[in-house]
């Protein structure tokens, strides 16, 4: 990777006003070739506008210097110090005794499903959630356990559509011992999840014996949008993951929380899934600076979220679904009469946006770091332009592009 390149880029976003940020990037690029112009089309472009989802971030110069100067140890023997701080950190913003390091937000769920149940049990999520849609079901690959969903409007659960499916004890059923839920809602649209609403199905599911684990990938986005601290959420979870690579922008990594017992649990399971890491101090500093600096920002990509949703609904042919936007994902419908999401993200791939089609006809933006609100302004005009073009029948791309 080209260093100075990657900084020239990062230059052009929301940084580009920081006279610090932009002599740190001159430095370390005096002995770098130039950076390659990058082809545009009309509207001009300065470079592509990445909105497809917040981890595709890069890290930024200070988060690289505070990963260069980690000090580390071999944490699978006993402990990396930067790790160590960042769990600590970690534990304490969720109220928990003990936190643990992972590579990914996967391996966090797929281990806390592994800490509360064992072959042959069951637990309860909702029917678009990313521990049931996005994990080639480990759940029942590593660990032998079975999910039953529960469809909730744009992700969001309440407890009466929980209560009575508990299985009863009987040799020809499985049995049900855990509750998790999805805090923001991925497909949801970024959906926060009512806080009443989790209050009441964790005490339901407490008090009818179950364990219960929040995925909680964009947990400090619900923070934001709600100011509801982060372990006013979690105290209600026996477990909680939280990403440190989307809204924080951290390269890599996730965290697990949960009790003294249960990560020490979750130690023996991270081994097994191959997840233990040697100076792991490296990537966990990324994600402690992450932690550490840039929670409170967030707020900024909830409104640059704003405007990309306002310019849908202000163009024909497009629909917000849902209709309002609570943090940093927008998801929209596209018409029949417009193509499908593929090919509507492929004429904007063509003008310099990347979007992600979630479906025949859905697509989803998500705002982050780095794409400011003038990167958002344009990524407006841009889209309007292509449903205008779309609704003419005129489209450039040649290719469509994947749907998920």
């Amino acid at each position: 990777m080209d260093w100075g390149h990657e900084c020239q880029n990062q230059a052009l976003l929301d940084r580009s006003t920081d006279h610090c940020y932009l002599a740190k990037v001159r430095r370390c690029s005096e002995f770098q070739t130039p950076a390659p112009k990058l082809q545009t089309s009309a509207p001009i472009l300065m470079q592509t506008i990445d909105l497809r989802s917040d981890t595709v971030t890069r890290p930024s110069v200070e988060m690289r210097v505070a990963m260069a100067n980690a000090v580390v140890g071999d944490d699978v023997i006993d402990v990396d110090p930067t790790c160590d701080r960042l769990e600590r950190l970690t534990a304490e913003l969720l109220g928990k005794e003990r936190a643990i390091f992972m590579p990914s937000g996967s391996m966090t769920n797929q281990v806390a499903v592994r800490v509360h149940c064992k072959p042959g049990d069951e637990f309860l999520c909702e029917a678009g959630c990313h521990i049931f849609n996005y994990e080639q079901g480990a759940f029942a690959q590593l660990s032998g356990v079975v999910a039953r969903t529960v469809e909730g409007p744009f992700g969001v659960l309440r407890v009466e559509q929980l209560q009575g499916l508990i299985r009863p004890l009987n040799d020809h059923l499985v049995r049900t011992k855990m509750v998790a839920l999805e805090n923001t809602h991925n497909r949801g649209a970024g959906r926060v999840q009512p806080y009443e609403n989790v209050v009441a199905i964790c005490e339901w599911a407490h008090a009818s014996g179950l364990s219960t684990h929040l995925d909680g990938a964009r947990l400090f986005n619900a923070v934001a949008a709600t100011g509801i601290i982060a372990s006013e959420w979690a105290k209600h979870f026996d477990t909680v993951s939280v990403c440190f690579s989307k809204g924080l922008g951290a390269p890599v990594g996730s965290a697990l929380a949960g009790s003294k017992d249960q990560i020490a649990e979750a130690r023996r399971h991270r081994k097994l899934f191959g997840g233990g890491m040697r100076q792991c101090g490296i990537i966990a500093a990324g994600a402690l600076y992450g932690l550490e600096h840039n929670r409170e920002r967030l707020k900024d990509d909830h409104a640059h979220a704003q405007i990309l949703a306002e310019a849908v609904r202000q163009t024909d042919g497009i629909t917000l679904t849902p209709g309002e936007v609570d943090t940093n994902i927008v998801i929209f419908r596209v018409e029949p009469a417009l193509g499908t999401a593929a090919e509507f993200a492929a004429e904007l791939k063509a003008q310099g946006v990347f979007a992600l089609a979630i479906s025949r006809d859905q697509i989803r933006l998500v705002t982050h770091l780095d794409v400011n609100e003038d990167a958002c302004r344009q990524a407006g005009e841009i889209l309007q332009a292509v449903a205008l073009q779309h609704s003419r029948g005129a489209r450039v791309a040649r290719e469509t592009e994947a749907a998920y």
